[in-house]
């Protein structure tokens, strides 16, 4: 398996990430994991941010390369506007994770995550909302060509 090495910051050093040639599908099935241990251990009805930050911490500690509220540029009519929209995380540059903590996933969520599917040409996101008595329920897969 060809493996890739990145530079991370993590509490202002940096870490030496290894990023290997896994398929969106074994990175998600990481990541439900981490989002399952994290929900068993903190419950629902933090800050998305909350989970957001223990969520980058797992995957961080699994040895994926984690990009954090990434800003990405859209390019509209031939120029290039910087700041298009900002995702949670990217996770091996194959997966997008929205993190929600709130009643209801609204319809909009999911077309704002296929957006960014789009936008990016990755093939992979997953919409996780925290605030489910049960995370299996909150977890939806949102593909793109895939």
């Amino acid at each position: 398996m060809e493996s890739f090495y990145y530079t991370q910051r993590r509490q202002g050093r940096k870490v030496i990430i290894k990023q290997t040639r896994m398929t969106e599908n074994e990175i998600s099935k990481i990541i439900v994991n981490s989002c399952f241990q994290i929900h068993t251990e903190l419950g629902p009805g933090l800050f998305e941010s909350v989970y957001e930050e223990c969520l980058h911490f797992e995957l961080i500690q699994q040895g994926l390369f984690v990009e954090r509220q990434k800003e990405l540029p859209v390019i509209y009519k031939s120029t290039k506007m910087e700041i298009g929209f900002r995702t949670d995380l990217i996770v091996d540059r194959k997966v997008i994770v929205e993190v929600k903590s709130i009643e209801l996933i609204a319809p909009v969520h999911q077309k704002q995550l296929l957006t960014y599917l789009r936008l990016t040409n990755i093939k992979l996101g997953l919409l996780i909302n925290f605030n489910e008595a049960l995370i299996k329920d909150g977890i939806q897969r949102i593909v793109n060509n895939l």
